[in-house]
């Protein structure tokens, strides 16, 4: 990321729902810990919460030259040749562990031509059809296969 280059930010999108999910998950736990006055635990699990909070607030892509960046804040993750993106495809996997890098379940599934160390990455920036079309003016030969949800399963541009 040379400072003569033009870069792209584009930050990741954090679903509504996400922290709900998460609440309903471990509310049996919450009300036991509350019950039985165990306040340290509490505080742990609100910190581990709040931690990981703040860690998915700070993802962000960067379009740099021919090169997409992932950062968490300041510290860079990776980077990938973008001439390398085969194709861009609609994804709602919540749980994909190795090539999750968002805090949503609506994401981009960025598959690849090469062999690369993961065959496909999920992505969900903020202005998403920006994105692509700054991806597209460095590789045009990028196929883009997905289509928006309408109707009432959309709140706040989040699918559910």
């Amino acid at each position: 990321m040379g400072k003569n280059k033009v870069e792209n930010v584009f930050r990741s999108r954090i679903s509504v729902l996400l922290p709900v999910f998460v609440f309903v998950l471990f509310s049996p736990v919450i009300i036991l810990m509350i019950k039985y006055m165990i306040i340290p635990g509490l505080i742990i699990m609100g910190g581990l919460f709040l931690l990981v909070v703040i860690l998915y607030s700070g993802i962000h892509y960067i379009i740099s030259g021919d090169t997409l960046f992932f950062k968490i804040w300041f510290i860079p993750t990776c980077s990938l040749k973008i001439k390398n993106i085969a194709s861009i495809k609609r994804s709602y996997y919540l749980f994909d562990i190795p090539t999750n890098t968002t805090a949503s379940f609506k994401k981009l599934r960025i598959e690849f031509l090469r062999n690369t160390n993961y065959p496909y990455l999920h992505v969900s920036p903020v202005r998403e059809h920006d994105f692509i079309d700054e991806l597209k003016k460095v590789n045009p030969s990028i196929q883009v296969c997905f289509f928006d949800k309408k109707g009432i399963g959309r709140i706040l541009n989040c699918d559910i």
